[in-house]
């Protein structure tokens, strides 16, 4: 998969660089993107970091019963994806018991079952859209409560401004249980060119192009935009929004995919450091 995104079109960049939060200056300890020399090596960095999403969900507590999965796409074989373990917390998913299934819902390597559920819906978004490589949902406490509303986020703030005119709401079997195929069509319909959806009566999907770890910091972002909007409209005072001119240029230099992986990597260092299980 293609770790690079296109540069803002606001800034004019040096060559080499495609965000403006990358140093100028050669020499500072600054993350950099991964390359690989074969599909085995990057195989194994998807699947450390998908445990690391999932672990990430879990310090959250995005956690609820065998509710929600995380999706990447195999690199070598574009057709099957990997994902969490079916009734395995999120604090317990590892290396080790993840599984690879295919669109039909088939487990190809792992032990465990899939979730029904995650495999209608993310199938269907991997293979609608080839560019897709990583897909989270979860079944969180503000998410779901803003999705019963049925409208998008407003420009609140420069968080917010993030997901500006970059998701959508899905209104299609608004709070019916996501177990038949043609739900999943529709939810993969919804998912052109945007990284964030509000499933009605649901919850809060995310997709990357970029890595699972775009997708998995996108939907801590998107929750926590959540219950910043509903804390907002508990005042019924009307905030002050971002202009939409502002909210587009905050969303280019803060809500890229290239922006959600860097978001993700505190993460992935703490995770690193105080839970070595994750290898196993």
């Amino acid at each position: 998969m293609s770790a690079v995104l296109e540069a803002s079109r606001d800034v004019q960049l040096d060559e080499g660089r495609i965000s403006i939060y990358q140093p100028e200056q050669a020499g500072l300890i600054y993350p950099s993107t991964p390359r690989f020399s074969n599909a085995a090596e990057e195989r194994r960095h998807l699947k450390e970091r998908l445990v690391a999403a999932c672990r990430a969900f879990a310090l959250q507590g995005f956690d609820y019963g065998f509710a929600g999965h995380l999706t990447v796409r195999d690199p070598e074989n574009p057709g099957l994806y990997w994902t969490n373990p079916m009734a395995v917390h999120f604090s317990q998913v590892k290396v080790s018991n993840l599984i690879l299934a295919d669109h039909s819902g088939q487990v190809v390597e792992g032990r465990h079952a899939i979730n029904r559920a995650g495999f209608v819906l993310h199938s269907a978004v991997h293979e609608a859209h080839p560019d897709i490589v990583a897909m989270c949902h979860a079944h969180t406490v503000y998410g779901t409560a803003f999705a019963s509303l049925g409208k998008k986020l407003e420009p609140i703030s420069q968080d917010a401004a993030a997901f500006f005119e970059d998701h959508v709401v899905i209104g299609d079997e608004a709070g019916q249980v996501a177990v038949e195929v043609t739900a999943g069509h529709k939810v993969a319909q919804a998912f052109k060119g945007v990284k964030a959806a509000i499933h009605q009566n649901h919850g809060l999907l995310t997709a990357s192009r970029h890595s699972i770890e775009a997708a998995a910091f996108w939907f801590i972002a998107l929750e926590r935009c959540c219950k910043q909007q509903l804390m907002i409209d508990a005042t019924g005072i009307a905030p002050r929004l971002v202009t939409p001119e502002r909210a587009r240029y905050s969303r280019e230099h803060v809500g890229s995919e290239y922006i959600g992986w860097l978001h993700f990597q505190p993460i992935w260092d703490h995770l690193l450091k105080t839970q070595p299980d994750m290898f196993d």
